[in-house]
């Protein structure tokens, strides 16, 4: 993986730089800070207010480093909530990149030790982080993806469109959204015009929310049917 490099960003925390795509795998502005703000408050935080469940499945596109399963887990761990947590990476990074993100510093211990000691067998079958929690990384492409379940929660984090167009266009996304429940949230740090109108057609409330840092809005998208 000689095409990928560290970075330290306005917050403190580590991302990664992908030279082949182009872009960094989290904002300059501050890694930590967008996963939380993008993904753990205007995503899953917002959605279990609105829903009051104690059981969260979360799908999340580009899994990466890890960072958003992180924070997510120990959110939820700490707040006695149930998750289920499947990421899709079409390539995997491998074992010394994750533990060289330096993402231990954010979370309990017992979670990055455990994370880490099964980030491999995750990619095979799901595994088992807490009693709470469990982890599977589906090794595919996301039009390749399948699954019988269906989830609450999408955090779409893939590389922007000016680099990846593919994972935002109207097949990608309709594709994946199969995939979550009537009244379940889409959130992603983008948003576009062609973006609005792809999740409006396919039954999609949008809204316009403050993004975070470097960023002056995102999009949050609740699935009417």
């Amino acid at each position: 993986m000689d095409h990928l490099s560290f970075a330290l960003t306005s917050d403190g925390s580590k991302t990664l730089f992908n030279e082949e795509v182009g872009e960094h795998y989290h904002s300059r502005h501050g890694a930590l800070q967008e996963s939380k703000h993008v993904f753990l408050n205007t995503g899953l935080r917002y959605f279990l207010e609105k829903s009051g469940i104690k059981k969260v499945k979360i799908l999340e596109v580009g899994f990466g480093t890890g960072l958003n399963f992180l924070i997510t887990a120990d959110f939820c761990s700490a707040n006695k909530i149930q998750l289920n947590y499947t990421g899709i990476e079409a390539y995997p990074l491998n074992q010394d990149i994750i533990r060289n993100t330096g993402y231990e510093n954010y979370i309990p211990p017992d979670l990055w030790d455990s994370f880490t000691r099964q980030y491999e067998e995750s990619q095979k079958s799901e595994v088992q982080i807490f009693t709470s929690c469990t982890l599977q990384i589906e090794h595919t492409k996301l039009l390749d993806f399948n699954s019988a379940e269906l989830f609450d929660v999408i955090y779409y984090d893939a590389f922007a469109a000016v680099h990846q167009p593919e994972m935002w266009n109207a097949e990608s996304l309709s594709h994946i959204c199969k995939f979550l429940k009537p009244g379940g949230v889409f959130v992603t740090y983008a948003i576009t015009g062609d973006l609005k109108r792809t999740m409006k057609s396919l039954g999609f409330e949008i809204e316009k929310a403050p993004g975070a840092a470097g960023k002056r809005e995102m999009l949050r998208a609740v699935k009417l049917r």
